[in-house]
């Protein structure tokens, strides 16, 4: 919406800030060092508000939490947003200065009213106009948001509605009052940053920029294509079509990690060639034909990550890799120049300085500047920038900083692609655990304390209807595949809702159930909301 993919605030703004809504968000859980700064603010006095599915351990320290329905988002925001505009709560002068398209989103969120979306989205009425009225008088005020967001056919709409209210109240552009996604993986807004997209160059340059794919050419003494490239989905489509034969896999496990896992599966083992390049030897890496051997970059390794709040910082490895591993970027190097491309950089720095010279919010960030200062945040256009802690103050600034006004989003609510039916009548969704880490990659080595394996949270009420007592192994089946896993019962579970962690696939092959139904916009499998069934197994067993 505001032309840059980050985060517009910094961490410590949340510590400061007067109101907290974290939406679609567990980030005790899956951003605990975030969740460390919002703890911070909650002590210092703000009031946080929760929207999620589940009372997460997130939930409990909210003022207000509201057991929103999966995949209703667009509905509550949008009433949240009528609700806002009827009190007359919006900030009218900076809407007409810094915004557009004000008079058709007031006419287009008119028929969400409280009584509609309560219906909707399983949230009373008198919620609504609570979290409306907190965020809008509030002086200060943060949006957090995570894959329970993103996660779902239509993702991006999710958050242009977040992005809606921030326009409606002028909670953006300032200290204190911003919009924050917390990144799903390690180093995925600096992945971004460094044009890991299919449509965008280092430094979110589009494609299709003709000036900006000149300097890129200029230094690599060749045309780059125009036409954006495709995303992770569309590639798989691509295999299953015949176009796509060969497959060059980096740190990614989409074996164990996509929805539809068993497509997956068969797509990759139907390549002509795969090859994966990763610290273990990951399902992935099995099915290929050639593995890479990479060092661990968090201790292995030389270069830079970015965090969620655009902070780039060095690391430097702590550890020698084992014999055999190498850096990335040696890698890929030696390969380039197998195949008889230049590739004049051989350091971490000198990959930086060529990337600093091409992307402008990374102009001003040397190697000793992040050093000194223990990062910087872009954009940082040059040696004396301080860097930038919030983004987009322009909003506020008298002529927008020659800016066009930000516009105003038309979202509508759809709800899941995958209804519920009467052989599927329970809503699954899927959520991390304190102890682990996505597919498991870099945490199933070691032990924890407070590791429970892959459980299904289900209520006390559908426990009881199924006749289900608690760690009672039982088959779970969704329109694509089964699989059997233990029943953890949960008193606070909502009626029709069962949620799973998908850390030990090894175990719970829990990716052959969630839908690959996907988001049009970002190419984002709806993950969070997948149709399934629960059956008593005969011998009511419990797993060894």
């Amino acid at each position: 919406m505001f032309g840059a993919g980050g985060g517009t605030s910094s961490y410590r703004e949340v510590e400061e800030a007067e109101f907290i809504l974290l939406w679609g968000s567990n980030a005790r859980e899956a951003h605990p060092i975030y969740f460390h700064h919002v703890l911070k603010g909650i002590k210092a006095g703000a009031k946080m508000h929760a929207v999620d599915p589940r009372r997460t351990a997130s939930a409990k320290f909210a003022d207000s939490w509201l057991g929103i329905d999966v995949g209703s988002d667009i509905a509550l925001a949008n009433a949240v947003a009528r609700e806002i505009i009827a009190a007359n709560l919006h900030n009218q002068q900076f809407i007409e200065h810094s915004t557009t398209g004000f008079d058709a989103f007031r006419e287009h969120v008119e028929k969400y009213t409280l009584d509609y979306a309560a219906e909707v989205t399983g949230v009373p009425a008198d919620a609504i106009r609570g979290l409306a009225r907190a965020y809008a008088e509030a002086t200060t005020a943060q949006i957090l948001w995570t894959l329970g967001i993103t996660e779902h056919h239509n993702g991006v709409d999710n958050v242009l509605s977040l992005c809606n209210l921030a326009l409606l109240t002028g909670h953006v552009g300032r200290w204190g009052s911003g919009l924050v996604p917390l990144r799903g993986q390690n180093n995925v807004q600096g992945g971004g940053d460094m044009g890991a997209l299919p449509n965008k160059l280092p430094g979110f340059q589009d494609v299709i920029d003709t000036a900006a794919r000149d300097k890129f050419s200029a230094i690599y003494g060749l045309d780059l294509n125009p036409t954006p490239g495709l995303h992770l989905t569309q590639m798989f489509e691509a295999m299953g079509q015949g176009l796509i034969k060969a497959l060059y896999v980096i740190g990614e496990n989409p074996a164990d990690s996509e929805a539809d896992v068993s497509h997956t599966r068969r797509l990759l083992e139907e390549l002509d060639f795969l090859v994966v390049q990763d610290i273990f030897l990951t399902r992935t890496a099995e099915l290929a034909d050639v593995v890479l051997p990479a060092t661990v970059g968090w201790a292995e390794s030389e270069g830079t990550v970015t965090s969620s709040e655009r902070r780039v910082q060095r690391v430097r490895p702590a550890v020698e890799g084992p014999a055999g591993a190498r850096h990335d970027h040696l890698i890929i190097g030696d390969l380039a120049k197998r195949l008889g491309a230049p590739w004049p950089a051989e350091t971490a720095e000198e990959l930086w300085n060529e990337l600093r010279s091409l992307s402008p919010m990374h102009t001003g960030m040397t190697y000793k500047r992040l050093e000194e200062l223990d990062g910087l945040q872009w954009p940082c256009p040059d040696t004396d920038h301080p860097g930038t802690p919030f983004l987009h103050g322009w909003l506020w600034e008298d002529d927008l900083g020659g800016n066009p006004r930000a516009p105003f989003s038309l979202t509508d609510y759809e709800g899941p692609k995958e209804q519920l039916t009467q052989e599927f009548p329970i809503r699954l969704t899927t959520g991390r655990a304190l102890d682990s880490y996505n597919t498991g990659v870099q945490s199933r080595g070691f032990n924890s304390p407070i590791r429970s394996g892959e459980q299904l949270q289900i209520s006390e009420v559908d426990a009881a209807s199924l006749r289900l007592s608690q760690g009672e192994l039982v088959r779970v089946s969704s329109p694509r595949g089964s699989v059997e896993m233990e029943i953890d019962i949960k008193r606070e579970q909502a009626r029709g809702l069962a949620f799973t962690t998908f850390h030990f696939p090894e175990l719970v092959d829990l990716n052959l159930l969630t839908n690959d139904e996907w988001d049009p916009k970002s190419g984002t499998a709806e993950f969070k909301a997948a149709s399934i069934k629960i059956e008593k197994l005969t011998n009511g067993a419990q797993r060894a």
